[in-house]
């Protein structure tokens, strides 16, 4: 018993030897070779307070979106198959670290045997009872680097749903404020519609005397025409819009509950911070680092199966050919330890560290991408935001230079022949034009504000 014994304490202090010695696996740190400086184009931010860590609650105004915000979160169908791809890597991990326990299995068996011999047929029992245990050693760090692999795996799949989220409220949000600027479209144009008509009426009467002929009654009711046509695609849009809205709810389509474009008021101060907090804001590029970092633990198992493994197995129970003596002097054990070592299958370990070296080198190109896309996205909307801003001033200059043509060309068509009604009708189509586009810069504006939110990576926290 006591040589047993010194055998296990022998290939317990073994083993903690060579899981000492540790120079097969390496840890994983971030790579230096990270390009994080100069990714905000035309923007030299040296402060460190920025956009996404506001919470979205603050970021927007109108109570209705907040409500439509939070029911997508709530029942967004993405959003729960994130969540569950999260219950499976989750239990992933939690596979991985009882790897580092021994296994411990039971059985109980009854034997009866018959055998023709001379004095006649014999029969024997046997009664056997054991426990099993095998518990490998860590001794190369392979089983570390399997449980960190799983931990990258979970927190991939946690920053995988953040960028779900973070996606889901710019998503709503957009869309939310598409729909009001199609309301004010539509608002718009159904102005237009009624003042063209009473366009019509105004050339009938010119006409019976004698101010205009024919043709400005023709062209009036064409312009008219003009304007009734595009109410249906309007509604079409709206309805369209509506639709996706309830998509991202994880609702049936139906009517959304919303307030009025002029209501919305966008955060004027755009903090972007410095382009290194990308690496820990944005949850895309957090993603991808965890793919790295995963690619990075496999390259380590890889490594670890050119070296030999350690595993200690112990056996023992009951045996007796009697059941009545099954607990006397019955007591059977043993204890082994042996080392598995590879020796004509190198050639496929090669093969697998090649592979596993590949692929995360591919993962490192994606992190660095993803950085990139990133830098680009801020930029992309921080520029979007002030050309809006620019345009909005001179949009409004526009409007009112073209409601005082649109008023000047109709007085001078009743008391100037010289003046016609191609005349009014070129005043009006240009201000309808910019009036719509007025709605589309006030839609950009909002829509940036909130791309910009998400490019910084807000909307999780």
């Amino acid at each position: 018993m006591s040589r047993h014994l010194n055998f296990s304490i022998l290939l317990l202090v073994t083993a903690v030897i060579f899981s000492s010695c540790g120079v097969v696996t390496k840890t994983y740190k971030q790579p230096d070779n990270l390009t994080v400086s100069n990714l905000y184009r035309g923007v030299n931010q040296t402060d460190t307070a920025t956009l996404a860590d506001m919470s979205w609650q603050d970021l927007f105004s109108d109570p209705k979106l907040l409500t439509l915000i939070q029911e997508g979160l709530d029942n967004n169908p993405d959003m729960q198959i994130a969540l569950e791809r999260m219950n499976e890597a989750k239990a992933t991990l939690r596979q991985r670290k009882l790897d580092f326990l021994p296994s411990l299995s039971g059985s109980a068996r009854g034997t009866r045997m018959g055998q023709d011999a001379s004095a006649g047929f014999q029969t024997s029992t046997s009664w056997d009872a054991a426990l099993k245990t095998s518990w490998e050693i860590d001794v190369w760090g392979k089983l570390l680097s399997s449980k960190r692999a799983a931990m990258a795996s979970y927190l991939e799949t946690d920053a995988a749903r953040r960028a779900i989220q973070t996606g889901l409220i710019a998503g709503i949000a957009n869309s939310y404020y598409l729909l009001l600027a199609l309301d004010e479209e539509l608002a718009i144009t159904r102005k237009t519609v009624k003042i063209r008509a009473e366009d019509v009426e105004t050339m009938k009467t010119l006409k019976e005397s004698a101010v205009v002929n024919g043709a400005a009654v023709v062209q009036s009711q064409a312009s008219l025409y003009s304007a009734e046509v595009s109410i249906p695609d309007l509604k079409q849009a709206i309805r369209e819009t509506e639709n996706a809205i309830c998509v991202l709810l994880g609702k049936p389509s139906g009517i959304i509950d919303r307030g009025i474009l002029a209501q919305q008021i966008p955060v004027e101060e755009l903090k972007t911070g410095v382009p290194g907090q990308l690496l820990s804001n944005r949850p895309d590029v957090l993603e991808a680092e965890f793919v790295f970092r995963q690619a990075f633990e496999n390259v380590n198992i890889a490594r670890t199966n050119f070296y030999p493994s350690l595993t200690i197995t112990a056996n023992g129970g009951l045996s007796a050919a009697n059941l009545s003596d099954f607990f006397d002097h019955s007591l059977f054990y043993n204890l082994a330890g042996g080392l598995a070592q590879p020796i004509f299958n190198n050639g496929q370990n090669r093969a697998n560290l090649k592979i596993a070296k590949a692929r995360q080198e591919e993962a490192f190109i994606g992190f660095k991408k993803s950085i990139l896309n990133a830098g680009a996205e801020v930029s992309d909307a921080l520029f979007a935001y002030q050309t809006a801003v620019e345009k909005e001033a001179t949009r409004a200059k526009q409007i009112l230079a073209l409601e005082k043509a649109v008023d000047f060309t109709k007085e001078l068509l009743r008391y100037n022949s010289s003046t016609n009604y191609t005349d009014v009708l070129t005043s009006e189509q240009s201000l309808l034009s910019a009036q719509l586009s007025s709605v589309s810069d006030r839609l950009m504006k909002l829509q940036s504000v909130v791309n910009l939110y998400k490019a910084l990576g807000g909307g999780w926290k």
